[in-house]
């Protein structure tokens, strides 16, 4: 949660700079969603995914966010290919099985990073 509040509380001092391509409730409203639908997944299956990563996606919708939905998107959606690839290199290599554990930080935050490389240079 530190994460969340640190990015929204400079994503607000940034939104006084002249020029800047973004705006600070759209920073809030990407925190908002992207944490509920990662809360959602987490409520309906706790052992699928950790509460970290609920509250890793609070931090990464709100810096996605300030540059729109598209961003939001696209760096949500990143992550999640980039989690299903690695896990099916995994599976294929036989080092993981159905029920193998995979920390998903990693994926969640490379993906926003891809949104982001994309979503600033599209703004």
């Amino acid at each position: 949660l530190p994460l969340a509040a640190v990015a929204l509380a400079l994503l607000g001092a940034v939104s006084f700079v002249p020029e800047h391509t973004g705006t600070w409730p759209h920073a809030l409203s990407g925190a908002l969603a992207l944490g509920a639908g990662y809360w959602v997944l987490w409520r309906i299956n706790p052992g699928g995914m950790g509460f970290g990563d609920v509250k890793l996606a609070l931090g990464a919708g709100a810096v996605l966010g300030w540059y729109g939905w598209d961003t939001v998107l696209l760096g949500t959606f990143a992550g999640f290919l980039l989690g299903a690839l690695w896990g099916g290199v995994l599976v294929l290599a036989g080092r993981a099985g159905r029920k193998t554990a995979i920390p998903f930080g990693p994926f969640l935050i490379t993906g926003a990073y891809a949104g982001l490389l994309i979503g600033a240079y599209t703004a």
